[in-house]
């Protein structure tokens, strides 16, 4: 991580979760961390329980990623602020699973899954690369993917949520091969987690094994501490005994 010491890292849906264990461990590993939220207020109670040093190196800036205006409006914030952006962590992500793809009335409930797991994905990923290529950045955007983006399992609730992590997965290839062909340097990582323990998890899993949010952070670093020669196209991450 040394090639990131106050470089500015950038992740979405920051408030809980993965992204709240990420932004705290991008903070301690020496990152201006910028945390993306529609509770900001709960991205700001992290630095509650951070080191000084590290607390003045984690900021929050409300972001409702599925409102293009919102997304352009922080990027711009984020350049005036902070000059720019060198990693994107994109982990905003919803699920509806009480409501199933075919039954009625379900459109505001599909489209908040594909909004924010995809269109908000892609254009903060747009806006991040269009500061790292202004500034010559070779730096990393990183998706938070699912195992569901690789398979669905045989149930009837999931939603359109495994609809969108395949795109995701297919997004991740072709944004590599967008920047290959522009001649960047600027890698794309998909991280795939099975079970992990966040708020969209129901508590009554029993003694299903479950990953907890800060495994998901330590991949996160792991991936962004390779050496710049090393791209990991996908990281795929399951708990010990995890029968999907």
């Amino acid at each position: 991580m040394e090639r990131w010491q106050g470089k500015v890292a950038v992740v979405t849906g920051a408030s809980s979760g993965i992204g709240a264990a990420t932004v705290t461990a991008l903070a301690k590993a020496g990152m201006i961390t910028i945390g993306l939220a529609r509770r900001v207020e709960r991205v700001e109670e992290l630095k509650n329980d951070l080191p000084d040093g590290v607390r003045a190196r984690l900021h929050a800036i409300r972001c409702d990623v599925t409102k293009e205006e919102d997304i352009m409006s922080t990027f711009r914030e984020i350049v005036a602020k902070y000059g720019g952006v060198d990693v994107l962590i994109n982990n905003a992500g919803v699920a509806r699973s009480t409501v199933g793809v075919l039954d009625a009335n379900n459109t505001q409930a599909l489209r908040d899954v594909i909004d924010t797991n995809l269109m908000g994905l892609a254009l903060c990923s747009r806006e991040a690369y269009q500061s790292m290529k202004k500034r010559s950045v070779d730096g990393h955007i990183i998706h938070i993917n699912s195992i569901l983006g690789h398979y669905v399992l045989p149930i009837g609730t999931l939603n359109v949520y495994p609809a969108a992590k395949y795109a995701v997965t297919a997004l991740t290839e072709t944004m590599r091969h967008e920047l290959r062909l522009a001649g960047t340097k600027i890698k794309v990582t998909s991280i795939s987690p099975g079970l992990v323990r966040t708020e969209i998890i129901p508590n009554s899993m029993g003694d299903t094994p479950i990953l907890q949010a800060e495994d998901i952070a330590d991949a996160i670093l792991y991936a962004l501490g390779t050496p710049p020669r090393v791209q990991i196209h996908e990281l795929t991450i399951k708990p010990v005994g995890e029968e999907m």
